[in-house]
């Protein structure tokens, strides 16, 4: 059997489908390998993948970091003991975040649109900042049904925002991807994240910054306070999911969360969360954390996507998303996209479906990488996630 080099430095498939022959051949024909590597092959078979593996591929990174791949679980029970953990760990690292609650919301307005009707809504997150955001109803909506909770980009177009599923914000797709899931059935929620929309006045200059530069005092105050911005962020959608989960239009068990580039990562963080979230579609920004830094990427992320010790802690986004497992997932990349090198969207996919056929749930995992596509959201992507949520939710 043969196996490409990113698969063996990932241990891929392998207690669950190497077989005695595979790894007899393995050891005699694997003299390119590096030892260590091979030791480690042969320990994962004999262990049940009981230890980490240096990652050799990507050798030392910067700062002298020694790369390192994710082990990946024997058995269901083993991957949900270590969900518990790595949850723990997770948040942990996302920093002091006040607790959740389900928001006091106000409506300001609520207008009659073409094929859907459109709220505006608020709420105070907690910490004294407003939270503004939109809700989709499908026009003559009738009891409880699907809802989206979408996850705006980030694209330094900090005016937008939620304005993205109202206006044409992929200059690929000819429609307001909000505006059309609305019109198939679905409730869709977006709020302004951050330094985004209506909040892009919300650092700590009040009204002397904006956008961007809101966005870099308030990851350096929250550092300070024992938060940080990717946190604050992501506590802020799960506060939006609360409030979607609370709507009467809302089948609770029918909810799922989507978003491309920035709203990807916003998307499988949340998923990853809080198992409220059925269904997720991560479109770009499936990034490696590890292969970004050896292609020396790491500028292609704002700030405020950095989370301190994550690889300390020797987790990267494989052990993250894998959180998701097995609800379903569909990831779109372009092999082309500079935030989400090729090599590391390989190791997460392959991780996670590795993960979904420990559970029997292969058909819940789809992870494409599109030949020849940059960081963008294509026809043929989004014609993915409609099945996928048509199938699914």
């Amino acid at each position: 059997m043969l196996f490409t080099k990113i698969v063996l430095l990932n241990l891929h498939s392998l207690v669950t489908t190497l077989s005695a022959e595979t790894a007899e051949h393995l050891s005699q024909n694997g003299q390119h390998m590096a030892p260590k590597i091979s030791l480690c092959l042969a320990g994962a078979f004999v262990l049940s993948s009981l230890c980490f593996a240096d990652d050799n591929s990507l050798g030392v990174l910067k700062g002298g970091f020694q790369s390192f791949t994710t082990r990946r679980p024997a058995t269901t029970e083993e991957w949900e003991t270590r969900k518990t953990e790595l949850r723990k760990t997770l948040r942990r690292l996302l920093g002091d975040m006040p607790p959740l609650f389900t928001p006091d919301v106000t409506i300001h307005k609520r207008e009659a649109k073409d094929g859907y009707v459109l709220e505006r809504f608020t709420f105070d997150n907690g910490v004294g900042d407003t939270v503004y955001g939109y809700m989709l109803i499908p026009a003559g909506h009738k009891g409880r049904g699907p809802a989206i909770l979408y996850n705006h980009y980030h694209g330094g177009k900090y005016k937008q925002g939620k304005e993205e599923v109202l206006s044409k914000a992929f200059s690929k797709l000819d429609f307001a991807t909000g505006e059309e899931l609305a019109r198939k059935g679905y409730v869709v929620q977006a709020i302004d994240a951050y330094a985004f929309g209506e909040r892009r006045f919300q650092g700590p200059a009040g009204k002397k910054e904006e956008g961007g530069r809101t966005e870099s005092s308030l990851f350096k105050t929250f550092l300070w306070e024992g938060r940080t911005l990717w946190g604050m962020m992501v506590r802020d959608d799960l506060l939006a999911l609360n409030y979607l989960v609370s709507r009467p239009e809302v089948d609770p068990d029918r909810i799922a969360a989507m978003g491309m580039s920035m709203g990807s990562t916003r998307t499988w963080w949340a998923a990853a969360l809080d198992e409220r979230i059925k269904v997720a579609v991560s479109v770009a920004c499936l990034t490696r954390y590890q292969n970004l830094i050896a292609k020396g990427s790491v500028r292609n992320h704002g700030i405020y996507y950095y989370v301190p010790n994550m690889l300390a802690e020797r987790i990267d986004t494989e052990s993250v998303i894998g959180l998701i497992a097995p609800r379903p997932h569909l990831t779109l990349t372009g092999d082309q996209d500079g935030g989400s090198p090729a090599d590391g969207v390989q190791i997460i996919n392959a991780f996670q479906e590795d993960l979904y056929r420990l559970y029997g749930k292969q058909q819940n995992f789809r992870g494409i990488l599109y030949p020849g596509v940059d960081h963008t959201y294509t026809p043929e992507m989004w014609d993915e996630t409609l099945r996928w949520l048509e199938k699914h939710l």
